[in-house]
């Protein structure tokens, strides 16, 4: 049984004890090999969009940091899956995309993020699925928790929103306030720092 395939097969006998959701999208290639991805498949591809939980066996699998899209936002490959991931419990600065000027710090937080997991093997604790069909994960390398190194550099702050019930915020808030009195990162702009949230709210997409 294909690695793809035997994963699937164990997302599905987890449906009813799983509390992380998603769709998953099944395509195959050109060379007959199917694929899963929570991504959506390529545009050329028919894909059969499957409802499906995310189970466990994610966070016990090694995947690769293929591309970092901003300082929160990375993709993931392994397994014969893909996944966009949406680093929980922090916010960075917004990039702005290709036709707005973005916040300040946001690249520095892009190519810091870069540096500490692009192109290499990661480990994911996923906490469900977020907007975009995103799932929603600490990153660590090497035992590292990635999420939590991004705050403590003063290039990430605690997200704002409304976080999973099952992760304990404390060391992101400490993380924060070390940050904060280091002035370090974001936190050297003093009052004119501009939260992500609400610069989201003040340049819609």
């Amino acid at each position: 049984m294909r690695p793809a395939i035997q994963i699937l097969v164990t997302v599905l006998l987890a449906l009813s004890v799983s509390q992380a959701r998603c769709d998953v999208y099944s395509w195959i290639d050109e060379n007959g090999i199917r694929h899963f991805s929570n991504v959506s498949s390529p545009y050329d591809k028919t894909a059969t969009q499957i409802p499906e939980s995310v189970s466990s066996t994610i966070d016990k699998s090694n995947f690769t940091v293929i591309k970092v899209f901003d300082g929160d936002t990375v993709q993931v490959q392994g397994e014969d899956l893909e996944f966009r991931i949406r680093m929980v419990a922090i916010d960075t600065p917004e990039t702005g995309g290709s036709k707005k000027k973005g916040q300040p710090y946001s690249q520095q937080a892009k190519k810091f993020l870069e540096q500490l997991i692009q192109g290499k093997k990661v480990r994911l604790k996923q906490y469900g699925t977020g907007g975009y069909n995103r799932i929603l994960a600490e990153i660590f390398s090497q035992d590292v928790n990635i999420n939590l190194a991004m705050v403590r550099q003063g290039l990430a702050e605690v997200y704002l929103g409304k976080l999973p019930k099952t992760l304990d915020p404390a060391p992101y808030r400490k993380a924060e306030a070390d940050a904060r009195r280091r002035r370090s990162g974001i936190w050297s702009q003093g009052k004119a720092y501009k939260s992500p949230k609400t610069w989201r709210k003040e340049n819609p997409w």
